[in-house]
């Protein structure tokens, strides 16, 4: 099965949520895909379909694809599907986009600066057959970064009933209560439901 991404964080993710399915997970670069996939969708669930679809059609294999981004809800859900290009420039860094978002909430109290992270999934094969699955991770933004650990907005995201950013909890605990871990656990139900009906 081929991830329709070469973020060394997503593959990690996924190899350890589907491991035991008996499925290798390879990125598409070792598929031979060597391309990015416009996003062009306005939903998470259509950008995670456009990129699966275009690995499995370029590939005949199945592919397995998430996008994924945090909606504030004090900005209208921004930055939403452009999570990972809200400077508008996508070389910018993930500290670059947590100043930028940051900036956008100022002084913004605590109490509305919920947020959450959504994640969704989207299995493509090549006889036509899609499996989806969507899981979200609710919490708030802080008014600094903390921690070292994740990525993306991990270090600005308090995650509700935790006292620590996503930034300091360890891969393991992020991974038992992730928007991206939720999924995954619901697509792994869905294909091993597919495989079942077989």
């Amino acid at each position: 099965m081929i991830l329709a991404s070469n973020n060394a964080h997503k593959v990690t993710e996924v190899q350890a949520i589907l491991a035991d399915l008996g499925e290798e997970i390879i990125p598409q670069r070792e598929a031979g895909c060597d391309f990015e996939v416009e996003e062009t969708g306005t939903t998470f669930e259509e950008n995670a379909y456009l990129k699966a679809i275009a690995v499995t059609r370029a590939t005949g294999q199945p592919a397995i694809a998430d996008d994924s981004g945090l909606e504030v809800d004090a900005l209208g859900g921004e930055p939403g599907v452009y999570s990972a290009r809200y400077t508008g420039n996508h070389e910018d860094t993930d500290e670059d986009r947590n100043n930028y978002l940051l900036k956008k909430l100022g002084d913004t109290p605590m109490e509305q600066r919920t947020a959450r992270f959504v994640s969704c999934i989207c299995l493509t094969f090549p006889n036509g057959d899609v499996l989806r699955a969507r899981g979200t991770m609710e919490g708030k933004i802080l008014f600094a970064a903390r921690g070292k650990n994740g990525f993306g907005y991990d270090p600005l995201f308090q995650t509700d009933g935790y006292d620590r950013s996503n930034g300091e909890l360890t891969p393991e605990e992020k991974n038992a209560i992730s928007h991206r871990g939720k999924a995954l656990r619901q697509i792994r139900k869905e294909l091993e439901k597919y495989y079942a009906d077989k």
